[in-house]
């Protein structure tokens, strides 16, 4: 492997999640029996409302889309330090670990496709601080809002909401729960 100054690093687990003990940077081709670790973090306030954000309009995919917090683990992160840590970055928001659980996980190879060989840890965390974008250490955020099942059903319907994140409807906000 070629190192990449300021490259995203990855560790590489097999189909099981087992560690292959092989290092993989980012934006190049995975191998066909590698994969990475990737969190999807939905954050709900006590009105059971969630976070929602905005993607920059510089994103590479989905730009100006709506969508959760997100991404990939890097090297030496479990799946909860990089939910962590993608909060913080993302939105500037301090989560804290006890008040979080993985709703589900899902191996993915190939999705519309394209080859994605991700395995998808989905959290949800409660939380009812303050959120101040100037608190994040990326600029990947427009906007943020707390928004109610409607509402982000209302941007979905409109194509304003990140299509892979259909499932919010069935495994993260069920109705009548």
């Amino acid at each position: 492997m070629e190192y990449v100054p300021d490259a995203e690093i990855w560790d590489l687990y097999d189909e099981n999640r087992e560690l292959l003990g092989k290092d993989h940077v980012r934006g190049e081709q995975l191998p066909i029996d590698g994969y990475h670790l990737v969190v999807h973090v939905w954050i709900r306030n006590s009105k059971g409302e969630y976070l929602i954000s905005q993607r920059a309009a510089n994103r590479p995919t989905f730009p100006l889309m709506w969508e959760c917090v997100g991404g990939s683990v890097v090297k030496g992160e479990d799946s909860l330090l990089g939910a962590i840590r993608e909060a913080k970055e993302e939105v500037g928001v301090d989560l804290n670990l006890e008040n979080g659980q993985v709703l589900f996980t899902k191996t993915r190879k190939i999705v519309e496709g394209k080859i994605f060989n991700d395995i998808l840890d989905v959290w949800l965390f409660e939380y009812d601080g303050e959120v101040d974008l100037s608190n994040a250490t990326t600029d990947e955020v427009a906007q943020v809002a707390w928004m109610d099942r409607s509402q982000i059903k209302e941007l979905f319907d409109a194509d304003m909401f990140v299509d892979t994140l259909e499932y919010f409807f069935t495994e993260v906000d069920k109705e009548g729960i």
